[in-house]
């Protein structure tokens, strides 16, 4: 190993959102510092436009910006261009891939996640991870008649909305569509959006209530809609960090075909195998047998259907990106992969924190509160982080950050403003809950997940109005018992009752 050239106060490592969001913070509390940030990309993704929506909502844009509006801003700071190659806790010191070695007093990993690719190193299975990856699937949708998205995530759900001229299969394993962020009843909300045209903002509006059917296991539903058109990714040593939250603005996701958007949804069912169409001509016919016409590859589902395609599109998640830290030191893993951190966002080795998508939240949660893989957490983790590294240098306490105590989370799919809070799907509190909910076609649907009379967690599909009202009767556990199905009457202004 190289000299070591300097050692710094603070090294962290990462130019994404929790890296950034944690050198910016420490750079502000601790000017004196000598703070390093070592990135692999020429650019970081910084917050703009952050705004404290309530006591735990905030909504911000992330920004792509070039590292020297970090150093312009903060004197104490050096960003070195690098991905890392090692680490040894040991001795203190990162080593870069282009062979450098820098000393640390202080360490935080910020490397994000990387996207579990169903098939590694095949030309036609594509990650969306990166500005480059995105880049290069617009790119290649541009001369795409059929494109097959495998996932039902936040990547999925944005692509299957947005991209337009291209005939798009979609497969889910779950019995329907965004099963990571709501259930059945929201998702059949959401499903005409894909026959309907992009609309303008729709204007709120408060309705009866409507119920929907789940889709018979195993169905496939196909949507049409005509229109007329309006998280350096190749290299995957040096992954680029992650889209912003509005990635596919600004960026023209159009196939071959002009305005229409076709979807066809396969429910219940995972990848069995992806083709080339050589390996198609050349396997026994009767287990394949995909419908006419040649495509450059196929894919084979486990519901025994084949489709061949343009490309694959894998959106199936993310695994923590650890790889170069973990040789020869003894971090503890959770069993999703992530880096175990504490309440102090520290990792099992002395001096070693971690924020963001490469790590799991290893403390006692809120009985509110679960870790997602989110924008929003990273900003708060990379922040909260910072606060604990300098709490730490200064020999001050911290408590535990008040956003830990709430799960909240706000964005848009399929045009619609969508609100999470606290234990939106009823997760982990068995079958000992109760849910309430008002539905208005094409307008809104709100879903409250109670326990024992008392609010737990929310689903706010539209412009509901209801997300601070929910959040305190979430917050301060009020029994609601005595309101009944009341709680949801379109009628009452529920606000008046509880502010």
């Amino acid at each position: 190993m190289a000299d070591k050239e300097k050692t710094f106060q603070f090294v962290i490592v990462g130019g994404g959102i929790a890296g950034v969001t944690c050198v910016e913070q420490l750079s502000s509390q601790l000017p004196s510092a000598d703070v390093a940030l070592i990135t692999a990309g020429p650019h970081i993704k910084a917050v703009t436009n952050y705004k404290q929506v309530s006591k735990t909502l905030e909504e911000f844009d992330v920004e792509e910006q070039p590292s020297s509006v970090l150093e312009e801003k903060f004197p104490n700071l050096t960003v070195i261009h690098s991905a890392v190659r090692s680490l040894n806790t040991n001795s203190h010191t990162v080593e870069t891939v282009d062979g450098r070695v820098f000393g640390y007093k202080n360490l935080c990993i910020c490397s994000g996640a990387r996207p579990k690719l169903l098939a590694q190193d095949n030309p036609y299975v594509l990650g969306i991870r990166d500005t480059d990856s995105a880049q290069e699937f617009q790119k290649r949708l541009s001369k795409a008649q059929r494109i097959v998205i495998v996932g039902n995530g936040g990547i999925a759900l944005e692509l299957v909305y947005e991209v337009e001229g291209c005939e798009v299969i979609w497969a889910v394993k779950d019995k329907a569509i965004g099963n990571t962020f709501f259930d059945a009843g929201a998702a059949q909300f959401l499903i005409p959006s894909l026959e309907a045209e992009k609309p303008e903002a729709a204007a709120p509006c408060k309705r009866p209530r409507y119920t929907t059917e789940e889709p018979a296991s195993g169905a496939a539903q196909t949507f049409t809609a005509d229109r007329t058109s309006r998280r350096h990714g190749s290299d995957p040593t040096e992954p680029g960090s992650a889209l912003g939250p509005d990635w596919h603005e600004g960026i023209v996701l159009q196939g071959v075909e002009q305005g229409s958007r076709r979807v066809s949804v396969e429910y219940q069912c995972e990848v069995e195998k992806v083709f080339t169409s050589e390996e198609l001509l050349n396997s026994p016919q009767q287990t394949l047998r995909p419908e006419s016409g040649s495509w450059p590859v196929y894919i084979q589902l486990t519901n025994g259907k084949t489709f061949g395609c343009d490309f694959v599109v894998s959106a199936t998640g993310v695994m923590p990106n650890t790889e170069p830290f973990l040789h020869g030191n003894a971090f503890a893993i959770a069993d999703d992969g992530g880096l175990q951190v504490d309440d102090h966002m520290m990792t099992s080795e002395p001096n070693v924190y971690a924020a963001g998508d490469v790590c799991t939240a290893c403390w006692e949660h809120s009985p509110l509160w679960q870790q997602m893989r989110l924008w929003t957490q990273a900003r708060q983790m990379g922040w909260y982080a910072s606060r604990c590294m300098a709490a730490r240098v200064l020999s001050e306490p911290i408590e535990l950050d008040f956003c830990f105590e709430l799960f909240s989370h706000v964005t848009k799919f399929f045009n619609y403003k969508v609100v999470l809070l606290g234990k939106f799907n009823g997760q982990g509190l068995g079958p000992d809950h109760e849910l309430l909910v008002r539905c208005t076609k094409g307008h809104e649907y709100v879903k409250v997940v109670l326990s024992h009379g008392r609010m737990v967690g929310a689903v706010l599909i539209g412009e509901t109005d209801l997300e601070e009202t929910f959040e305190n009767l979430i917050l301060n556990q009020m029994d609601l018992t005595a309101y009944g199905e009341e709680l949801l009457n379109p009628n009452i202004d529920i606000e008046d009752y509880f502010d």
